[in-house]
């Protein structure tokens, strides 16, 4: 072999590992990066899943107690919310003894049935102006609030009167069992 020709070989190996070596340091970079991606995936991925799995606890642990929501729901219906035949009559009468057990007088006293034909119940909007001493209307609310009657108290205000006396504007919603 000529000089010349081993030369050419001798540069042509020398080129062919300068190029495999390349590679390799490629091949490296890439096997080195990819487990880094794969774990932040399988971080990704077990997170979801622990997610996943406590949504599905707390389902469960919600179907266990719908039938004690259901049994202390049929008690606050058939205990608290009065017939609809006698609730009017227990409702108005409630108020007035309220009132009247506060000092209070009653100036107005609206309500506006709506029947929401869910689950029997119909809800009656009622609205109340009264007169009266600022600790008489403090007792009045005192009262809704221990009557045995189930009220819910919307909105309130509250104006100066003659004489001295405050006015208070009650918007409250009862229900009856239809």
């Amino acid at each position: 072999m000529t000089t010349k020709r081993r030369k050419m070989l001798i540069r042509a190996v020398v080129a062919l590992v300068l190029l495999l070596d390349v590679a390799l340091v490629a091949a490296n970079y890439r096997l080195t990066a990819s487990p880094e991606a794969s774990s932040e995936q399988l971080r990704q991925l077990r997170r979801r899943r622990d997610l996943m799995a406590a949504d599905i606890r707390r389902a469960s642990d919600i179907r266990k107690s719908l039938p004690d929501v259901e049994a202390q729901s049929t008690t606050f219906y058939e205990k608290d919310l009065r017939p609809a035949g006698t609730g009017f009559s227990s409702a108005i009468s409630d108020l007035d003894s309220l009132a009247k057990g506060s000092g209070l007088q009653i100036t107005s006293a609206h309500f506006r049935e709506k029947n929401n034909d869910k689950r029997g119940v119909d809800e009656v909007a009622i609205s109340i102006s009264m007169e009266g001493a600022y600790p008489s209307l403090v007792s009045f609310i005192n009262g809704l609030e221990r009557s045995g009657n189930f009220y819910l108290l919307d909105s309130l205000s509250l104006d100066s009167s003659t004489e001295g006396k405050l006015r208070l504007n009650l918007e409250l919603r009862t229900y009856f069992r239809s």
